[in-house]
């Protein structure tokens, strides 16, 4: 049997920008995305904390050490700048292997350092 079970989370960034005329997507300090073990074009569900509100989308790397956290095209209407979002990926796994599995997690500080 294989389950679904978090992969990689990116706790409380901020968002730095909302681009509504773009494709789509997430993009995100590519820093940030290393040290969540995330990679581009990898789908994440985005959890603002602000408003309640869960997307999917994909990932695009940002600039490395940017800080930037920019919410593209529709997803730009589900949150403003100074926003604060949880940035979640999921895998697919054995039942078994996911027991000992161990998700990367960051802690993002003032201005989405890490």
């Amino acid at each position: 049997m294989e389950i679904e079970i978090l992969k990689s989370k990116i706790h409380r960034v901020t968002i730095t920008e909302a681009n509504l005329n773009y494709v789509g997507s997430l993009t995100l300090d590519e820093d940030l995305m290393e040290a969540a073990n995330m990679i581009e074009y990898e789908k994440v569900q985005i959890v603002n904390v602000n408003n309640g509100t869960r997307i999917e989308t994909y990932l695009i790397k940002g600039k490395r050490g940017s800080g930037v956290c920019c919410l593209n095209g529709p997803a730009a209407r589900q949150g403003a700048v100074g926003d604060i979002v949880i940035v979640i990926s999921y895998a697919t796994m054995d039942f078994e292997k996911a027991k000992s599995f161990k998700p990367s997690v960051v802690f993002p500080q003032t201005g989405n350092k890490l």
